[in-house]
């Protein structure tokens, strides 16, 4: 598995405290066979998650030297979270944030309560200049679990959609599960990852890839699991 949505990076936002837990996650997550990772802290402008690009990187360097340190072989990669933002493009190109693994996909969260205005236009005015939007969990918005029409318009634009592997055993609730039994069934769904925090208390992963087995044969689970997202590095 690749894991294109993860918050392993210390100390930046809600994710790993330390160097310790980021290791920890990277062990615990690499056991259920994630191989690369792209860590994805939060960007979310006026809040205090606006940890730099720069600074991000020089976080990643020490991460990656401790992996090594240790024989760890998994892969990490950088990018962001980025909470929806009329001026995404610019913050890319002053190297505020980070698409994934330096490729033109970009993951772009919504609110998860309520809507943010003109969303469908700055989505849309993204892929005119180029960039792949993969939007992260849509499952877990209200406005998706209230009308499933909304998500099917967000396809229809173009965009990509990364659900959280955890949403198929009912982790955030009926109504996410509900969501995203209905975009595997549809086989609407560009990757599942992770989106993980801390270490799990279970192995959740593979657990969940059981789960998937009901909508996917083995061909199709690889692709939503380690294809797809493996088509990030080559854009």
């Amino acid at each position: 598995m690749i894991d294109i949505h993860t918050h392993i990076l210390p100390g930046v936002d809600d994710g790993a405290r330390n160097f310790d837990e980021s290791v920890e996650i990277i062990k615990w997550l690499s056991r259920q066979g994630v191989t690369n990772i792209i860590a994805t802290p939060h960007f979310i402008n006026e809040t205090d998650y606006i940890s730099s690009r720069n600074n991000n990187l020089k976080i990643l360097d020490k991460l990656r030297k401790i992996l090594v340190g240790q024989n760890i072989k998994t892969k990490v990669f950088l990018g962001n979270e980025i909470y929806i933002d009329p001026n995404i493009d610019g913050l890319i190109k002053t190297r505020k944030i980070s698409p994934l693994a330096d490729s033109k996909y970009i993951l772009v969260e919504l609110p998860i309560n309520g809507e943010f205005p003109n969303y469908e236009d700055y989505l849309f005015d993204l892929m005119q200049k180029g960039y792949k939007v993969i939007l992260a969990h849509p499952e877990r918005y209200v406005i998706v679990q209230e009308d499933f029409e909304v998500v099917e318009n967000i396809c229809n634009l173009g965009v990509y959609l990364q659900c959280n592997i955890r949403s198929i055993l009912g982790h955030y609730g009926k109504d996410a599960e509900r969501v995203v039994r209905k975009l595997a069934k549809e086989k609407m769904i560009f990757a599942f990852a992770s989106d993980t925090h801390r270490v799990g208390s279970s192995d959740y992963i593979t657990m969940a890839k059981k789960k998937l087995s009901k909508y996917y044969n083995e061909r199709e689970l690889s692709q939503v699991l380690t294809i797809n997202p493996g088509r990030i590095w080559f854009n």
